[in-house]
């Protein structure tokens, strides 16, 4: 018995014609060579370069994985991109500095943003915003 599959191009109009948002994005799946040292040595300019992705509307979201136990940080992280192709995601992943030093290797898959919510929250009165 063969195993079923769906082509991509399917779940996109799925998710379209099911009011779905159907934003295609790009997950950078970030994990390191050798230790966390290295990754250490490559922490700042790779937060630098992660902020001008920001400022540049290229960065969707960023972030690092806690441990299975939640008691460390082994070095791995994980970006969401803003690109118009898995080529554009691929070269800003190789652009990182992180992946430069080689201190990480890199994956990128292209995701389709369907469901969830975001909300800001603006004090007025001196406050941040808070994400809810």
């Amino acid at each position: 018995m063969s195993e079923r599959i769906m082509p991509w191009k399917d779940i996109v109009s799925y998710s379209e014609e099911h009011g779905l948002l159907a934003k295609q994005i790009y997950v950078v799946f970030s994990d390191p060579v050798n230790g966390i040292g290295p990754v250490l040595d490559s922490l700042d300019p790779h937060v630098e370069y992660q902020r001008k992705l920001e400022r540049d509307g290229i960065m969707f979201a960023a972030g690092p994985f806690a441990s299975e136990d939640l008691q460390e940080w082994k070095g791995d992280g994980m970006f969401v991109y803003r690109a118009d192709s898995l080529e554009a995601a691929t070269a800003l992943a190789e652009a990182d500095p992180m992946h430069i030093s080689g201190a990480r290797t890199f994956r990128v898959r292209q995701w389709l943003l369907n469901e969830g919510t975001f909300s800001v929250q603006l004090f007025y009165s001196g406050g941040k915003p808070k994400i809810v």
